[in-house]
């Protein structure tokens, strides 16, 4: 049976020709042209990657500061034993024990975790729990630090994770549909940039990003020329 399609989605389509690739700053002219939401819809980035998705050697992960913020509001929880001084840093959850306990609870209202280095020792048990989630504090990520105060700003500021699934996947908001045009295009050619950098070492073929796309929550995806990623 074929896929039905909201009447916005379909709308969508007749906007564009979707079977072609435009160069970054025109797709997210088309993107605009988009019926929109009642609410402001999140603009994502998805790629896809040319690594081994069942090599270990080949996962691609890292992190990167969107220039224009990522319009969500982020709620922060660190994992220390100086709660007090977390939360005057604008941590909106901290604590090690306490919380933990929550967690293991089934509580997960957070959007990032944050850990020191020591609270890590305890943390690193919840790691069933939260490494599904995505919520798991990593050294790689920036979320175990002993900066609390650095930590917790560059996270609510705009950075962002990402991380490739387990087919190769990659999706990643990079703003609002209420940002400029330009806020976009800045934002977007940050993650570009950072995922292309993230090539494994071990990575030998051609075209390691196979495909880019750029969409909005409740939009259909527009498809980004290759020129605008092909020296990766």
């Amino acid at each position: 049976m074929p896929k039905k399609h909201s009447k916005r989605y379909n709308s969508g389509v007749k906007v564009a020709d979707l079977t072609k690739e435009y160069p970054l700053a025109e797709a997210i002219e088309v993107l605009a042209k988009f019926p929109k939401a009642k609410f402001d819809e999140t603009v994502e980035l998805s790629f896809r990657l040319g690594v081994d998705a069942t090599s270990g050697e080949q996962n691609v992960r890292g992190t990167t500061p969107l220039p224009n913020g990522s319009g969500k509001k982020v709620r922060v929880l660190v994992f220390t034993d100086n709660a007090d001084a977390a939360m005057a840093a604008g941590a909106d959850f901290a604590g090690l024990d306490e919380m933990m306990a929550k967690i293991q609870g089934g509580w997960l209202d957070f959007d990032v975790a944050i850990a020191t280095t020591e609270a890590m020792k305890k943390v690193r048990t919840l790691a069933r729990v939260l490494g599904p989630k995505g919520l798991m504090p990593n050294p790689k990520s920036g979320t175990v630090t002993d900066d609390i105060v650095a930590g917790i700003k560059a996270v609510k500021a705009g950075r962002v994770e990402f991380k490739m699934d387990k087919t190769a996947n990659i999706g990643l908001g990079v703003g609002k549909r209420s940002f400029t045009s330009q806020q976009i295009i800045e934002n977007a050619q940050a993650v570009i940039e950072a995922v292309g950098k993230a090539k494994p070492n071990t990575f030998k073929g051609h075209n390691f990003i196979r495909s880019i796309t750029i969409s909005s929550s409740m939009s259909p995806a527009v498809k980004i020329a290759s020129t605008e990623f092909s020296k990766y």
